[in-house]
């Protein structure tokens, strides 16, 4: 990943730093009488991967303590997962997880509500669709959060409802929120799930990544990790300022305390977040064109700014005070005009605090229209190309029904941003819309637009595939430079980190499909083995 000199056949090593790069008689010529020699015996060697958009104590909680069927789950087999986590619990507890989708909703051919109230009558229970954007809930659980027929619509949020008026148990957006205060994680599950997230992403690669949306039990949790030596992976990760599930904005002065008592040398805390919309199949992302017409949603009465969490005029003001702070603000936008509104934030910060503020960054960057395509690289943004969803998948469908097939042609532009020279960097969103933070799907995807596991045909948008060459800086120098790290990781130079992985073979000389089922061999981390597969 050193333009200068992308390729190498040795490297030494001193003191977890990269000592030199070369020749094997360059490198030889480095060695003394106490030196370690490896010979890799054919396999290949690269930096470690850099995951710049992945909710990791979400998603090990997940893992260790939700109902979870994966995206593909059938309805018969979410319902007896529910019914099983049921069987196990005592009455009154909590069953959270899923995902389902939308698809699933005609196969219940009932309300949501009703539909878990005979799955688990004496447990309250809150399941998530696949994009973590919309609850669906039983009867306890709308009683627990204080929800009833007669409350009132919530600003920002979406409240389903029979013709009568009665809930359904569809809630999405800050809808959500009453619900999710009932679900939170204690210190020891935040513990145990950063203890998985880290094993899980050394194993897949990663020597750095970004929390994308943290609040002060995760900000605990990391930093215990951390001081306590069990973070082996560069770590950031962006302070929650703004979320539908939160609907306030959280002051400066609390970002800035809740920096001062976090930041770590490892985690970096110079970092902000935003949400500006939802997501397309909820009717919640924040687009220029109308969506398609559905029961309740007339086009001809679409309004593009109708769908924005933020009004435009507050998100430049909040924007321009974090960059005046040092806070890299990471803005969650679905929408076309979601990310045009983000960017007329930064172009207002620029107009204020001049032109070398941080590098915010607009996160998905699901829809670009053609006019904002430059104004990356003319603003110093960041497009943070996620979910993985510019391959065929389990929302794929949902997408089309919402915004027609047409408009899917337009989705993840990640050739153009990169042909109007766009910085762009790479991110799962990992558990949210992503069923796992795996790179190596996302990178085959990427360069394919075509899903590599073969589970879903077709192809998203193929006009904006790109070649394995231009995709790996997202995932390397690109994505360094967006923690705050140029420098330090991301590429094999002297003076950087000794943050690399071992591969079997060669990613360029493999196909699509081999790069998809990709195995690390080993991943080394400021130059100690934290991955080792066995066998």
């Amino acid at each position: 990943m050193d333009p200068a000199y992308p390729r190498a056949e040795a490297l030494a090593i001193a003191k977890g730093r990269i000592l030199a790069v070369g020749t094997l008689p360059e490198i030889e010529a480095l060695s003394g009488a106490h030196t370690v020699r490896e010979n890799l015996r054919g396999a290949a060697l690269m930096p470690g991967l850099i995951e710049s958009h992945t909710h990791a104590l979400w998603g090990g909680c997940r893992d260790l303590f939700q109902v979870y069927t994966g995206y593909q789950a059938t309805v018969p087999q979410l319902a007896e997962a529910v019914r099983t986590r049921a069987a196990r619990l005592p009455k009154g507890a909590w069953i959270s997880g899923g995902p389902w989708r939308y698809d699933m909703s005609a196969e219940i051919a009932q309300s949501p509500r009703a539909w878990l109230d005979q799955l688990a009558p004496h447990h309250p229970v809150a399941l998530s669709d696949t994009t973590q954007h919309a609850l669906w809930c039983n009867s306890k659980a709308l009683d627990a959060a204080g929800l009833s027929d007669s409350t009132a619509e919530i600003s920002g949020g979406v409240m389903g409802r029979s013709a009568s008026g009665a809930l359904s148990g569809f809630l999405a957006e800050a809808a959500c929120a009453p619900v999710m205060r009932h679900l939170p994680w204690s210190a020891e599950q935040l513990d145990q799930a950063c203890d998985y997230a880290v094993r899980y992403f050394n194993s897949l690669g990663y020597t750095g990544f970004k929390e994308p949306s943290a609040d002060p039990a995760d900000l605990a949790a990391y930093a215990r990790a951390h001081d306590q030596g069990r973070l082996h992976l560069h770590a950031a990760a962006h302070l929650t300022a703004f979320s539908p599930l939160s609907n306030d904005l959280i002051p400066l002065a609390r970002l800035n305390d809740l920096r001062a008592t976090y930041r770590r040398p490892g985690l970096g805390l110079d970092f902000s977040k935003l949400f500006l919309d939802g997501v397309a199949p909820a009717y919640t992302a924040s687009f220029l064109a109308p969506y398609l017409a559905r029961p309740g949603y007339y086009p001809a009465t679409h309004s593009p700014d109708a769908t924005l969490l933020l009004a435009p005029e507050h998100l430049a003001q909040i924007v321009t005070e974090h960059d005046a702070a040092g806070f890299c603000v990471k803005m969650h936008a679905v929408g076309d005009n979601a990310a045009r509104k983000g960017l007329d934030a930064i172009a207002a910060a620029r107009a204020a605090n001049g032109p070398n503020g941080p590098r915010h960054e607009i996160a998905h960057c699901t829809f670009i229209s053609d006019t904002d395509l430059p104004r990356f690289a003319a603003l110093n943004a960041v497009a943070e190309v996620s979910p993985k969803l510019w391959m065929p998948n389990a929302a794929t469908s949902a997408q089309v029904a919402a915004l027609g097939a047409a408009r899917l042609a337009q989705v993840h532009r990640i050739r153009a941003l990169l042909a109007a020279g766009a910085e762009v960097i790479f991110g799962t969103d990992s558990p949210a819309s992503a069923p796992d933070a795996n790179p190596w799907s996302g990178l085959a995807g990427m360069i394919s637009r075509r899903d590599p596991s073969r589970a879903y045909p077709g192809s998203v948008a193929p006009d904006e595939a790109i070649s394995l060459a231009e995709a790996l800086p997202l995932f390397t120098r690109n994505a360094a430079r967006a923690m705050g790290l140029a420098g330090q990781t991301g590429q094999l130079k002297p003076g950087l980190w000794a943050d690399y992985i071992l591969l079997e073979t060669d990613p360029f000389s493999q196909s699509n499909a081999a790069l998809f089922a990709t195995c690390v061999a080993r991943t080394v981390f400021k130059g100690q083995t934290v991955y080792e597969a066995r066998g």
